[in-house]
């Protein structure tokens, strides 16, 4: 059903946090705002852990991923900051020494990285950092980051001066929206919507309140109604209008406890009683899934989004532009 289209004066919401994940399945980043690229929020998912075989790790196999602190340069998020020899992304965890990732290093292109149904090229970081994970996880790693163009960092060598090192695109599902959007490493989209509001009406429903660390969104609101990000297909926050692609499926990453590392039953046993797709959408597909977030991209082909100044913050407010009446009319 076509969503309906409003013309609010009044915000629906306001941003109350943002959250960047730098390596796929490792510690987020509690921002007080982030520039907007069309693969989400500067620096998230950039990186990833990879196996022997090239492919992802993440906390549904490694949960110990969960552990590993990120820290980026304190001007990291300045819109016009651009990484030298002396910027590092710099990785802890227990009982490791620190690593240091310098941002404006390139290594070898190494191929055959995989992420879900994504194969592509990627930058290999280096024989210190597969040893660091390699000894973390005890199994062969690699630390890789996404094979994007940065012709602007003239620190960094572009594939026009290495015509076999093209860049990649990840796109976006296009069954669920245009072509035009493109992701790195995160699982299928560029952002991840949750209002608190919804995380507080499933830990009234919980013997043990969790942390909104346990779903890993980007972008948290608050001043709704719970769940109401469900209905949500168009909303504008900062002037930027961002298009809420499906509703999120959860997966086992939920369970695992974010501080420890270790897995149980919850939330999902829960959610499989208020949040499935049989319980949600009873005449949609996917009745055994279960559902919390919404996916989102931003637009920004808009007018809106070009020039500078492209950054949200906390305190934003959030409009909502398009809505449909019900979950069991999202898409999912």
């Amino acid at each position: 059903m076509e969503s309906e289209l409003l013309a609010p004066t009044i915000p629906a919401a306001k941003v109350s946090s943002l959250f960047i994940y730098p390596i796929k399945s490792c510690r987020g980043i509690s921002v007080s705002h982030a520039p907007l690229t069309p693969t989400g929020l500067r620096w998230d998912r950039q990186w990833v852990v990879v196996n022997s075989k090239g492919r992802a790790c993440t906390q549904r196999v490694d949960p110990k991923l969960a552990l590993v602190e990120v820290q980026l340069p304190p001007d990291a998020l300045a819109e016009d900051f651009q990484p030298t020899n002396n910027s590092y992304m710099v990785l802890k965890a227990p009982g490791m020494e620190s690593l240091k990732i310098c941002l404006s290093k390139q290594h070898e292109v190494t191929e055959a990285i995989i992420v879900w149904e994504w194969t592509g090229s990627a930058w290999d970081e280096g024989i210190e950092a597969s040893r660091w994970f390699s000894d973390f996880l005890g199994k062969p790693c690699q630390l890789v980051r996404f094979n994007a163009e940065r012709k602007q960092n003239p620190l960094i060598r572009t594939s026009s001066m290495f015509p076999n090192e093209a860049s990649e695109v990840r796109r976006v599902d296009p069954n669920y929206v245009g072509e035009q959007h493109r992701t790195y490493f995160s699982d299928g989209y560029p952002f991840l919507l949750l209002s608190q509001e919804s995380l507080d009406a499933l830990n009234e429903l919980l013997k043990e309140p969790i942390p909104i660390n346990r779903f890993r969104p980007n972008i948290l609101v608050e001043g709704c109604d719970p769940y109401s990000e469900d209905l949500w297909t168009e909303i504008q926050i900062s002037g930027f209008s961002f298009q809420g692609v499906k509703l999120c499926s959860r997966c086992k990453v939920p369970t695992i406890n974010q501080e420890t590392g270790i897995s149980g039953s919850e939330p999902t046993e829960t959610l499989m009683k208020t949040r499935s797709g049989k319980v949600l959408r009873p005449d949609g597909k996917n009745k055994n899934k279960v559902y919390f977030g919404q996916n989102m991209v931003w637009n920004w082909m808009d007018s809106s989004a070009k020039g500078s100044g492209k950054i949200i913050g906390v305190g934003d407010p959030v409009y909502v532009l398009r809505k449909v009446s019900s979950a069991a009319e999202a898409a999912a």
